[in-house]
């Protein structure tokens, strides 16, 4: 199985699980301020989802690729969509600030 490592926990998943639904079950708080309220429940368009995701995971996916290459995202920063994407193996994850997660702090990793 899996291990997931995100603000200071590691936890057991399926391989692959939704990146996303693992987080949430978990306790991970995934949105930074109202996109806790504002958000697409993982359809892919929204992209307040998007974290740094180091470790075995899909490949991503054109809903991915495509959300990330529009602002306030940049095809070019290493992030993903936590909700279109599939663990495959053992995996750290790091939240960065911004409404959409897109900014240059992070706000947690896999040490908290």
């Amino acid at each position: 199985m899996p291990k997931v490592t995100a603000q200071g926990k590691t936890f057991d998943c399926e391989s692959g699980a939704n990146l996303r639904q693992v987080l949430l079950r978990n306790g991970i708080d995934l949105y930074n301020g109202q996109a806790n309220l504002i958000n697409c429940r993982g359809i892919g368009s929204c992209g307040t989802c998007a974290v740094m995701v180091t470790g075995e995971v899909s490949e991503p996916n054109w809903r991915d690729r495509t959300r990330r290459s529009l602002p306030p995202h940049s095809a070019t920063k290493n992030l993903r969509l936590s909700c279109q994407t599939k663990v495959l193996g053992d995996v750290q994850v790091t939240k960065f600030d911004g409404f959409w997660g897109q900014g240059d702090t992070a706000v947690w990793g896999s040490e908290g």
